[in-house]
């Protein structure tokens, strides 16, 4: 496979634009505990958002404290965790904390296995950790009802996978001569292209792009998350994908795309990092308050971004108490001016915090 010459002249002022000097910047004198919370919050995302963008959801409590044990970073309780979990967590965390590492058939091989930790996709039984043989047929990503089926794009014939896969995996590790944030966009897009696996290309393909993002970046420390502009974005990402898959092969108006989806993915982090900042000011605030362990825990989730509305009966149910206990945990809350009652109507009373 041969990509045609990209319009590198296009390309240089966007990937000069391109930088996560301004995250890194607002991060330099908070210090390292809030830094890794800001580490965790960007991958928490990129695990989540990388596997909705393939229709699939996961639990956002264990996906954080898969990450959180990983990391080291102290989060309270952590929640219960299942092997299809810790195996996306896994190949995320491999791809960006070892982005220095060479990359190769074996380690893919790893992460593919680690998608698929018992052997299958839904119902469907999958080649886990060895490139598919098309004994199925061709390799064809499709969409709409049995018999109408429209083919979007058809990958090269499995006999090809060896050699194709290997240049690939060359180009990668070498000083190949294009600048690093644009080699993320050409991985990225020659990986999915090959499609080299039975089910997971999409998923491995974006973390080949976050481990050559991780080394533009100069380390392993993240702060943003790319596959969660992509899963924003979803619609035009498959447009792309497809028009330059069908195309002549000229990538310059696929690198421009995801050039423009790194910068947004970037400004987003920014809401992202206010959140983390948002969270310690107010632990400063009232680190002196004696709080009991569920009145800590569910602050930490009205600050992680509660979804709905915060009732007595919610709180019983997550903090495992009685209703009478619930409201006198929010009582307490309320008089110390950490809660307030919200101004939203509706049957049950609701709280939120104080500003």
């Amino acid at each position: 496979m041969r990509w045609r010459h990209y319009a590198e002249n296009e390309m240089a002022p966007i990937c000069r634009k391109f930088t996560q000097g301004l995250l890194l910047g607002r991060l330099a004198d908070v210090g390292l505990a809030l830094r890794d919370q800001a580490s965790l919050a960007a991958l928490t995302e990129d695990v989540l958002k990388t596997s909705e963008i393939e229709g699939e959801r996961l639990n956002v409590a264990s996906v954080r404290s898969s990450i959180a044990r990983r990391l080291g970073v102290d989060i309270g309780a952590l929640a219960p965790v299942d092997r299809h979990v810790e195996g996306v967590v896994e190949m995320v965390l491999d791809a960006t904390t070892r982005c220095d590492a060479a990359v190769t058939s074996d380690r893919l091989f790893a992460w593919h296995a680690a998608l698929f930790p018992t052997g299958f996709s839904g119902m469907s039984r999958v080649q886990v950790g060895t490139w598919r043989d098309d004994a199925n047929g061709p390799m064809q990503v499709v969409s709409g009802p049995i018999g109408r089926q429209r083919v979007h794009f058809e990958a090269p014939p499995a006999d090809r996978l060896d050699a194709e896969t290997a240049r690939l995996i060359d180009w990668v590790n070498s000083d190949s001569g294009e600048p690093p944030v644009l080699k993320a966009g050409l991985a990225h897009l020659w990986f999915v292209t090959l499609h080299p696996f039975a089910d997971g290309n999409g998923r491995i393909a974006r973390a080949l792009g976050d481990l050559l993002l991780a080394r533009a970046d100069g380390g392993p420390h993240r702060f943003y998350s790319l596959s969660a502009q992509i899963q924003r974005e979803r619609n035009a990402y498959y447009d792309i994908l497809e028009k330059t898959q069908k195309g002549t092969l000229d990538v310059t108006s696929w690198l421009a795309w995801f050039l423009d989806a790194l910068h947004r993915a970037v400004d987003s982090a920014q809401h992202t990092l206010d959140a983390v900042l948002a969270k310690t000011r107010f632990w400063q605030r009232w680190a002196t308050t004696p709080l009991n362990e569920r009145q800590a825990k569910l602050l930490n989730r009205l600050l992680d971004g509660f979804e709905g509305k915060l009732t007595s009966s919610k709180w019983a149910s997550i903090a495992k108490c009685s209703p009478d206990t619930a409201l006198r945990d929010i009582s307490e809350l309320a008089a110390l001016g950490i809660l307030r009652k919200s101004a939203a109507g509706g049957r049950s009373t609701s709280y939120e915090l104080e500003n």
